[in-house]
Parts: C-alpha cells; sequence; structure tokens
C-alpha cells in the first residue's frame, strides 16, 4: 500500500472547520426546542422524538455507510454524505408540520456521516506521535460546532424565530460541500480492505467485535458519555425556559457558550494522553468529571452557579472522547474506519436514549430527577473506565 501524503497544519484545522460544520446540524435542536414544541403545539416528551430519532438514524447510518470508508475514497464519500445532510436540512426549514419536520430530521441523521470519516481519514496522514493531538484538534472543531450551533441557535431564535436558525444551517452546510474537494486531498486506499464486498465489510464488524474486544468497551463508555450530555442539555433548555425559570432561548445558548474553553482545552488534554497514555488519562477525567456533575442539583435554581458544573463538564466530557478513540486509532489502518463504525454507533445509540430520557425525565420528575440519573449515568462510566484500565492499562496496541 502506497504511504498517503502528510496532512499540513493548514489541513488539518480546515478539517476541523468541515467536522465543525457538519456537526453542527444535529445540536440546533437542543436550546430552541421549546419553540418548536410551541410552534408544532407538541409536549416536552413528544417533541423529544425528533432529537432521538436523529440519533437513531444517525447510528443506522453509522453502521450502514461508514464501513464503506474502507472500501471506497474516504473523500468522495464524505462528499456524498454531506450533499444527503443538505437535503435534510432543506426538508427541515420548509416542513409545515411536525411529521415532515422529524422526517428531515431523521434524514439528516442518517447522513451525518463525516464528522466520523475525518478521524480516520486523519489517522492515516499523521506520525503516530502526533495521533492525539490530531484527534484533538478534530475534536475540538466538533466542540466548537456544537458550540456555535448551541450558542447562535439560541440568540438567533430569539431575535429572529426558530426558523431562521436552519436557513442558516442549510446555507453553511452548502459551502462546506462546495469546499471539501478543495480541502481533502484524493488517497490511496487499503488494497486488501477494497477487495471486501460490501456485505463483506458489514459482516466483518461483527468479528471485529469479537476480537478487538476492548472498542465495545470504549464505545460503551462514549455511549454513556454522549447520552448524558443530550440529556443534560434537553432537560436544561426545558428548565430554564420553563415557568419556574422563565428565562429565554437565548440564555440557554449563552450559557452553552462555556463548551468554548473546550475549544482550547481540548488539544492539551490530547496531548497529555499521548504522554501518560490514554486509559489512565481518562480515569482521571472521568473523576474530576463526576464531581462536576454532583453539582447539578444543588445548583440547578442558580443560573450562576449552574455555570460551574457546566464549565467541568465542558473541559473533559471532550477529553473523555479522545482518550476512548486513542484506544483504537492506534491500531491497523485497515481497520479504523470500521472499528469507529463500532464506536460511533454504540456512541448514537447512547444519544437516542439520553434524547428520550432528558425530556421524558423532565416532564415526569422535573429537574431533580434529570439531575440524579446524570450523576448515575456519570458514576457508571468513571467505574467502566476504571475497568478499561485495569484490563488493557496502556499498552500500544490492544489485543483483546
Amino acid at each position: 500500500m502506497t504511504e498517503p501524503t502528510r496532512l499540513t497544519t493548514a489541513q488539518e484545522y480546515w478539517l476541523a472547520v468541515a467536522a465543525a460544520v457538519v456537526t453542527a446540524n444535529a445540536y440546533y435542536i437542543h436550546p430552541i426546542i421549546g419553540d418548536v414544541a410551541r410552534h408544532f403545539g407538541v409536549g416536552a416528551a413528544q417533541i423529544g422524538l425528533v432529537p432521538a430519532l436523529n440519533q437513531l438514524a444517525l447510528a443506522l447510518g453509522i453502521l450502514l455507510l461508514l464501513p464503506l470508508g474502507d472500501r471506497f475514497s474516504n473523500r468522495t464519500l464524505t462528499i456524498l454524505f454531506t450533499i444527503g445532510q443538505c437535503g435534510g436540512l432543506i426538508v427541515m426549514t420548509l416542513a409545515q408540520g411536525l411529521t415532515l419536520f422529524t422526517v428531515g430530521s431523521t434524514l439528516l441523521g442518517f447522513f451525518t456521516i463525516a464528522p466520523y470519516l475525518l478521524p480516520a481519514y486523519a489517522s492515516k496522514r499523521v506520525a503516530p506521535e502526533r495521533l492525539g493531538h490530531v484527534t484533538a484538534i478534530l475534536t475540538a472543531g466538533v466542540i466548537f460546532g456544537i458550540l456555535v450551533a448551541r450558542v447562535g441557535a439560541g440568540v438567533v431564535a430569539e431575535y429572529f424565530g426558530w426558523r431562521t436558525v436552519y436557513w442558516i444551517a442549510t446555507g453553511l452546510m452548502i459551502a462546506i460541500t462546495l469546499a471539501l474537494p478543495h480541502i481533502m486531498e484524493k488517497g490511496v486506499r487499503d488494497k486488501d480492505a477494497s477487495r471486501l464486498p460490501y456485505l463483506g465489510l458489514i459482516a466483518s464488524l461483527f468479528a471485529l467485535m469479537r476480537d478487538r474486544r476492548e472498542v465495545l468497551l470504549s464505545g460503551a463508555i462514549q455511549g454513556i458519555g454522549f447520552g448524558q450530555f443530550i440529556a443534560l442539555w434537553l432537560g436544561l433548555a426545558l428548565h430554564l425556559t420553563g415557568p419556574e425559570m422563565g428565562y429565554g432561548t437565548d440564555v440557554v445558548g449563552y450559557l452553552a457558550g462555556f463548551a468554548a474553553v473546550s475549544v482550547f482545552s481540548t488539544p492539551y488534554w490530547g496531548r497529555l494522553a499521548d504522554r501518560i497514555g490514554p486509559r489512565k488519562a481518562r480515569v482521571g477525567y472521568s473523576l474530576v468529571q463526576v464531581l462536576g456533575i454532583s453539582l447539578l442539583l444543588p445548583f440547578g435554581n442558580n443560573l450562576w452557579l449552574l455555570m460551574i458544573p457546566i464549565l467541568i463538564g465542558n473541559i473533559v466530557g471532550p477529553a473523555i472522547d479522545v482518550t476512548s478513540r486513542m484506544t483504537f486509532l492506534s491500531q491497523e489502518p485497515e481497520l479504523r474506519t470500521r472499528l469507529t463504525t463500532i464506536y460511533i454507533v454504540m456512541m448514537f445509540l447512547g444519544g437516542a436514549v439520553g434524547s428520550i430520557a432528558g425530556t421524558a425525565l423532565f416532564e415526569a420528575y422535573g429537574w431533580a430527577g434529570t439531575a440524579l440519573a446524570i450523576l448515575a449515568s456519570c458514576l457508571s462510566l468513571c467505574v467502566l473506565s476504571f475497568v478499561a484500565y485495569r484490563l488493557y492499562g496502556d499498552r500500544d496496541q490492544p489485543t483483546g
């Protein structure tokens, strides 16, 4: 197999920008979910189906489409999938009823594959000793996309209406789709992987789950982490804009702005994981996360105090994702896209559970129930991180 050209620094950061734009689409709904529910005349539990089906469709899309990255050009696939995202956004933007809006959101989720192709694409084009750093740069791009989506959507919806959010999102997606052919270079596929037929690629996922069992553990950790992230922000939006707190969607967006700190901190945590090992680093990050999340309940009725646990979560949550990805992105290049598939499917199954639980728990038990459920999931994540470290240590190439 011909060695692919190394990425330049400029390409690394442009890929991070692309990751930001294509990731943001799933998160515009978070601060404006109350406005969308009121517009369509539905309750909190029913509107929760919109992000939940988006996450389930994304998991299905990852399962069926992402393995193609080990057979076809990552560049070509990324461009095709971003075109699909544009289609889903157009449907959401023009939808006059909740059913069509939900269909567009589900279609959008199914084609949101590009953020998960990009790390595998980059991992084949960087020196091994820079893997953690470059993975963290792309993760910072994803975080920035989530940040802009949640802050921007809240502010734009407050002053211009929620539908304007999706007009802007559609324009950004069309722009990045046109730019991708210039950002991503044509590359060389692995010859052995390219011979596998499509069904063989899908079937190989089960063999990988059997032979590379640690990816299941890393996926479970990230599934729990992503699920609690979704539940937190959906519950928080309903809590802050409800009658008890009485804030507007712009306040939810401003609070989401604390994610900006992780754009700058995540590359540092990635470099630290390069030095001390990803599994050891993940244990430390998960312990700090437990401490932060434990403050959600006692600080829940004070906007200023809520900033403390949200700030802590925004710092360590992405770091846990980076360390989890490092446990399999250091393995054979021809396996990385399929290992990423397993990891991301588990992540978004967790996100779907969090989407349903975040709105349903709030409707049934209020903020207290939401905060306690998130704390319980955070404790389970910490336990699994410790188990992974005890089982695998910090070997460069885990075997099972």
